[in-house]
């Protein structure tokens, strides 16, 4: 070995194990370029707009969900993204169909309500029977044999929280999708649930239920907020209520959608995969704009403004725009299945379906390279208010099957302290959503995705 290469080896011997890079040293050029390239686009509105004013409500099954893979496939192609394609999707199709309720007793009075995804549908004239209120699921089993013949009222409450603070959903949701079949094993005919909703002007809110196979499949459905409270009012005061409900949803045989996939490829390492995704499809009401249209633009838009900055990572950055997450998750399962192979090659995976509010940091793993990131993201989008960023373990309804492989999860968070305001309701429209919180999380998931797809080492 010539004698310059064996001193240069015995420097680096003796140097040691070199520090981390300075990342937020690394990346603060680039990062700056990002928020004001962000900050001053309005391409993720104008997509929105185009998704919730020319495409709507776009349930699984539905007409509206073709037109949305369409347009999403369209966009991407247009931005000038590689690999655009979609890929099959298989998926169970559930149809509403009219529905009303009345109060009959001991007050006669219309109730709003929509029905549960997936309900199963009343008999064709309706049924009318007595109501019994269970504020949490132990009061329903005390309740033991005067559940049966009788409809169940859960009754959780879900309470505007600060700015910043999420509302208490996670414990909400089990009285929307187990409620039913634990009413059902009790001999009840129906189930309705106060809707899961911080704020209400009388506007439902739906969402899916999980029917046990043990259990009979009742009609279920969500009463606004107001009907709920009345009812519980009334079986308060000690009054028999009877309440009157029809349900004529139905299940149609399974269709064929699609997931929307578009990337900026790595210039080192094209085949390690850093995943952005958000959902397509909505429920069947308002437009799906925060719930998850934003998500959808953000994802999108995060993507152009780094090709249009010609930001090119190491690692390929991936945007995956899923189908049926409302009431299956089908697409996140076909995605993994159809790209097992590809999975140890994913490096990170993120998922914006927390709606449009203006974001506030991120999730990360409690590593040291983890530690590093935070602080860099934390430094580096202070100037969109991005800087919470901390170590868990997030969740995700379209990358947990991802994270369960080994793929590490970064979660991106938003001030969703306004979100359950809209969330799975005809309000769930347009106007609800802050154009300028818009352009702040793009610019915050851009610099999240870059930096990530970039950095020297991975968080494998």
């Amino acid at each position: 070995m010539p004698t310059a290469w064996v001193m240069l080896l015995v420097l680096l011997l003796a140097a040691g194990p070199q520090p981390p890079a300075d990342l937020t040293a690394a990346y603060k050029a680039p990062a700056a370029r990002i928020v004001a390239a962000a900050l001053a686009g309005d391409g993720a509105w104008k997509k929105l707009e185009q998704l919730c004013d020319r495409v709507g409500a776009r349930q699984t099954g539905s007409a509206a969900m073709g037109q949305a893979i369409t347009w999403a496939s369209g966009a991407l192609s247009a931005d000038g993204h590689q690999g655009v394609h979609t890929e099959e999707v298989k998926v169970a199709v559930w149809e509403r169909g009219d529905e009303e309720a009345q109060l009959v007793r001991p007050i006669a009075r219309r109730l709003f309500l929509l029905g549960l995804g997936g309900t199963a549908p009343t008999p064709a004239g309706g049924l009318e029977a007595e109501v019994v209120v269970a504020p949490t699921f132990e009061a329903l089993d005390a309740l033991g044999d005067k559940v049966k013949g009788k409809i169940v009222l859960f009754a959780p409450r879900m309470e505007p929280t600060a700015p910043g603070q999420p509302p208490s959903y996670g414990k909400a949701v089990a009285f929307r999708t187990a409620g039913p079949s634990r009413a059902a094993r009790l001999g009840a005919v129906a189930a309705l649930v106060r809707s899961l909703a911080t704020h209400s002007l009388r506007s439902p809110h739906t969402g899916a239920v999980s029917y046990d196979p043990k259990a009979p499949k009742i009609p279920a459905a969500a009463l606004s907020t107001e009907d709920a409270d009345l009812i519980q009012r009334l079986a308060t005061a000690g009054e028999k209520v009877t309440v009157r409900l029809r349900l004529a949803s139905r299940t149609r045989p399974e269709a064929t959608e699609a997931n929307v996939i578009g990337e900026l490829r790595g210039r080192e390492h094209p085949e390690q995969v850093v995943l952005v995704s958000a959902h397509l499809d909505s429920w069947d009401v308002g437009q799906g704009a925060h719930d998850d249209g934003a998500g959808v633009a953000m994802a999108m838009q995060a993507l152009t403004v780094l090709r249009e900055l010609h930001l090119t990572p190491r690692r390929t950055i991936r945007v995956v725009l899923f189908a049926n997450e409302e009431n299956g998750g089908r697409g996140a399962a076909a995605y993994a299945q159809r790209h097992k192979e590809e999975i140890p090659l994913h490096v990170a995976a993120l998922e914006t379906d927390s709606g449009g509010g203006a974001p506030l940091g991120a999730v990360l793993p409690k590593t040291p390279l983890g530690a590093e990131v935070m602080k860099t993201l934390a430094t580096l989008l202070a100037a969109v208010g991005a800087d919470r960023a901390h170590p868990g373990v997030p969740g995700g309804a379209d990358v947990h099957l991802l994270g369960e492989a080994g793929v590490p999860i970064v979660g991106y968070e938003v001030d969703s302290s306004r979100y359950f305001d809209y969330h799975h309701s005809q309000a769930d429209t347009l106007d609800k959503v802050d154009r300028d919180d818009l352009r702040k999380n793009v610019a915050a998931l851009a610099v999240t995705a870059y930096i990530l797809a970039d950095m020297p080492a991975t968080l494998r």
